[in-house]
């Protein structure tokens, strides 16, 4: 019997199967900043992962010593103690969510996995660190597989990264609770925004499908964690008389252009957010989880 995963509703995956996923991820991070190409982490990564990814390949590779374009010593990712939520769905993308043990720091690990079709390899989609005893617990059913969320929301979550990117620009509503990527980051933008020696203006973007699809997974209290990607732009323009000056590695290695009057910056950013269930437009306040921002080009004007 043919079973038919983009008309029947089904796991997204097998458990076993989802171990083998995870153990080609790691060999394959490993592999690509080892040989510092880009091109092999196109192969285990997408989406916002992946932006991240190839940005940290070219800062590397241009710390290396003149003459070297690989870090053969680079250790070992290894990601262990896995936890596999895997939700039942029909059609594509289809998506699972590993919570692991890392060997680089003392957080749990969540990587998000997705597969655009029947003939599509799995890829990481997103990461998000949380501090052990900190991941949400999410709803089963009787046969242990996980609810992705839909209805039901007070933000639906392929709204959720277009109403981060409006936040940060207005300042506006009360969708999201008062917090380090929200109220914060406006305030510290606020002091930036004028200074003697620069102004700054920003630019947010949302993220969507096809290339950044949001994923979302139902919480056992009925609302849901939903895990989106966007986008940021930073323009610092200098003061008559001043140049611009760049010191920071990582700029330094993504930087283009011709550094004279300006500098745009652009990031990325991969979050987990906890959405409470209720009305659409209800007085549930979406909460961060867990936001990476990471640099991802620099360009001199």
């Amino acid at each position: 019997m043919t079973v038919h995963g983009e008309r029947e509703i089904i796991p997204s995956v097998s458990r076993a199967e989802a171990g083998e996923v995870l153990a080609r991820f790691t060999a394959g991070y490993t592999e690509a900043y080892r040989r510092l190409d880009p091109a092999l982490v196109d192969r285990v990564e997408t989406g916002a992962l992946a932006e991240i990814g190839r940005a940290d390949v070219a800062e590397q590779r241009a710390r290396l010593p003149k003459g070297r374009s690989a870090n053969p010593g680079y250790p070992a990712l290894k990601l262990d103690d896995a936890r596999f939520t895997i939700p039942k769905s029909a059609g594509w993308p289809k998506f699972f969510l590993a919570d692991t043990r890392s060997n680089r720091d003392r957080n749990r690990w969540l990587v998000v996995f997705a597969r655009a079709g029947a003939r599509a390899p799995w890829k990481a989609a997103y990461l998000t660190l949380h501090a052990p005893g900190s991941v949400p617990a999410f709803r089963t059913d009787r046969e242990g597989w996980a609810v992705p969320a839909g209805d039901g929301l007070v933000l639906a979550p392929g709204a959720v990264s277009g109403a981060y990117a409006d936040f940060l620009r207005t300042g506006a509503g009360d969708v999201f609770a008062p917090s380090g990527p929200t109220t914060q980051t406006r305030a510290d933008r606020a002091r930036l925004a004028r200074t003697p020696s620069f102004r700054t203006d920003w630019i947010d973007t949302a993220a969507g499908a096809p290339d950044f699809p949001a994923v979302s997974l139902r919480t056992a209290d009925g609302g849901a964690v939903v895990f989106f990607a966007a986008h940021h732009r930073e323009k610092r323009t200098m003061a008559r008389g001043v140049r611009p000056g760049v010191t920071e590695r990582r700029t330094k290695a993504l930087l283009s252009g011709s550094l004279r009057t300006a500098i745009t910056y652009t990031r990325v950013s991969e979050s987990a957010v906890r959405v409470p269930a209720g009305p659409a437009g209800g007085r549930g306040r979406v909460q961060f989880l867990n936001r990476i921002e990471s640099l991802v080009a620099a360009r001199g004007e």
